[in-house]
């Protein structure tokens, strides 16, 4: 397998493909058993990574489903555990630890977690990404993907009946209100998959498609069966589970410390420790954002500097404010992050940064089953498609959104602040880290992917761009950046707060729009989100943190190995070390990034071995 190119281009022959297995050992067979096993038990994992073998059908959801999983995880874990450190390679002794640290999650989730029994947005997940995937990747003929949709919409009302049977509560923990709330308001999207998937249909076969042609009737049988069930459940959610739900989405301390560790796959990173890093890195960046606005305010506002406000937020949010006024319309964000991704590549290649990459990139509006989430998402191809797009989506503003909340969304999403977003989303964030983990030689690390990873990787790349100078003319780009980077430490301190400590939504939105400088309406938003995704927000801080903390030890090895031990600055934030003698971003950021996607402490005994 050719390495990733490393002449800053992209490569004209394309990516390398990616593994279908993994190298002929006991334990690469085990492997490729367990995969070809888990495909078989989790149709939905399958088609999401690439294996289009189950396309059809529906995992089972039921409690004897449940039961399966559970005997699964518990037989896979005792054959991988019973490998030994001297039967393997070091690559080997990774995928071991990955796989059994992914079946624990799996275990955790089918007997502390449950949230197939208290969530309906759970299985909204579960629908929406059942259908969106056949429809919106194109890995086969379209004839096909619509044969699959339409089997899958047939099994939609024995799904439901599971989920009638499941979605009941467990003790201590009922039916939750606000994912009942949410789950109403995004249903209606879950059908429109369908209906789209009937238009693209009937335009192929308008335009001569026979083999889709001879699907449509099936599809359109399909869908009135999948309509039907979807409306009589939505009315059970409605009439008969909502009038008894509780709760607003809270995990508690306990269950929240539980899914912390699963997620972190980081013994150190518990919630008391993130709310500890995250409050003190929460004061670092505000004092530099306090310096940036009062340096750049004159021209911003007009304001001479000895009559400038002595209130330091009065000053940064008058600055933010006047920098959010430049933004485009809401039918412009698309073709605003096109044309910074032309820029953003174009920096990358003259300073050399990261080799780049030719995967196709669409950019989207997000589909309605997925809006619940808000912002922006990358939609990533599996490890075993080969060459298909990945969709950076953006979530629009909603139809029915007053002129008082559009301006406001717009103004948190504003120039500055889209084009810190193409970096984190497009380049050289997800979409350029997913490419060179669908690289990797460890199908184990690609496919199990660590979220962690790549949350840390695109904040953590973001900054790295902005030391190298991307946009070192516009100190109003900087600014936003650190307001970018606030968002990934209020993101923390939320998450733990609404899920540990009972914080309030007054309390969580002061903190984000008084302490982290967002708009209301966004704030907002990020509270129904964090209460939605226990665990995920804290994601983005935790690992660009393990970022860091790899780069300053690989610069302080190669600047000992360079003989200027001396030559390594402590940082005034994070980032901003300068030049370190003996270190290379290119080669350090490829270093990071060929390895797949695996937790972090498992990629820093990787990189420093």
């Amino acid at each position: 397998m050719r390495a990733p190119s490393i002449d800053g281009s992209r490569s004209a022959a394309g990516p390398d493909p990616p593994l279908d297995s993994t190298p002929v050992t006991a334990f690469g067979d085990r492997v490729d058993a367990f995969l070809d096993a888990t495909f078989a038990l989790d149709p939905l994992f399958a088609t999401r990574v690439g294996n289009h073998a189950h396309d059809s059908s529906w995992p089972e959801l039921s409690a004897a489903g449940r039961e399966r999983r559970l005997a699964f995880a518990a037989d896979w874990s005792a054959a991988f555990a019973a490998f030994g450190d001297d039967e393997l390679s070091a690559d080997e002794r990774i995928d071991r630890d990955v796989l059994l640290g992914e079946l624990a999650s799996q275990t955790f989730g089918d007997s502390e977690l449950r949230e197939d029994a208290w969530s309906p947005m759970w299985w909204v997940y579960v629908i929406g990404e059942g259908l969106f995937g056949l429809l919106a990747r194109e890995f086969a003929p379209l004839a096909d993907r619509l044969t699959s949709i339409s089997a899958r919409a047939e099994g939609i009302p024995a799904l439901l009946a599971a989920a009638r049977d499941v979605l009941v509560g467990i003790d201590g923990r009922p039916v939750d209100r606000l994912h009942a709330e949410k789950a109403l308001e995004q249903w209606p999207g879950l059908i429109s998959i369908v209906d789209d998937a009937i238009e693209a249909g009937e335009a192929a076969a308008g335009a001569g498609d026979d083999a889709v042609a001879a699907v449509l009737a099936r599809l359109r049988a399909a869908r009135r069966t999948a309509g039907d069930a979807l409306a009589a459940f939505e009315a059970h959610v409605r009439d008969d589970l909502l009038p008894q739900s509780v709760g607003e989405g809270r995990l508690g301390p306990d269950l929240l410390a539980a899914r912390m560790a699963h997620t972190m796959r980081d013994p150190a990173m518990t919630p008391e420790r993130i709310r500890e890093r995250a409050e003190r890195e929460f004061g670092a960046v505000r004092a530099e954002m306090i310096r940036i606005a009062r340096e750049i305010a004159p021209r911003w506002l007009g304001w001479d500097p000895g009559t400038m406000p002595v209130e330091d937020v009065a000053v940064v949010r008058a600055v933010l404010d006047a920098i959010a006024v430049e933004h485009p319309e809401p039918t412009e964000l698309i073709a605003f992050c096109r044309a910074e991704l032309d820029r953003i590549e174009a920096f990358c290649r003259d300073r050399d940064l990261v080799g780049l990459a030719d995967e196709p990139l669409e950019i989207s509006w997000t589909p309605v089953f997925l809006r619940a989430s808000g912002g922006a998402m990358l939609n990533s191809p599996g490890p075993l498609d080969r060459g298909e797009k990945t969709m950076f989506l953006i979530t629009p503003i909603e139809d029915d959104a007053s002129p008082e909340q559009v301006e406001s969304h717009l103004r948190e999403d504003n120039d500055r602040m889209l084009r810190l977003l193409t970096i984190h989303e497009a380049v050289p964030g997800h979409y350029l880290q997913g490419v060179y983990a669908n690289r990797s030689s460890s199908i184990v690390r690609t496919i199990f992917w660590s979220g962690v990873y790549a949350e840390g990787w695109a904040v953590y790349v973001t900054q790295v761009m902005m030391d190298e100078g991307y946009g070192s003319d516009d100190p109003a780009l900087l600014l936003t950046h650190w307001k970018f980077y606030l968002r990934s430490i209020v993101n923390a301190l939320i998450d733990v707060g609404i899920h540990a400590d009972g914080m309030s939504e007054g309390e969580a939105v002061a903190l984000m729009v008084d302490g982290g400088f967002q708009e209301e309406a966004a704030a907002r938003a990020k509270y129904d989100r964090a209460r939605l995704t226990s665990t995920q927000l804290s994601t983005y801080f935790v690992g660009s943190l393990a970022f860091w903390d790899l780069e300053d030890e690989v610069r302080r090895r190669e600047a000992i190995a360079a003989g200027s031990p001396e030559a390594i600055p402590a940082p005034r934030v994070v980032g901003g070390y300068g030049e370190t003698p003996g270190f290379n971003y290119r080669r350090h950021l490829e270093a990071c990034l060929v390895h797949g996607a695996p937790p972090m402490p498992l990629l820093r005994r990787l990189v420093l071995a």
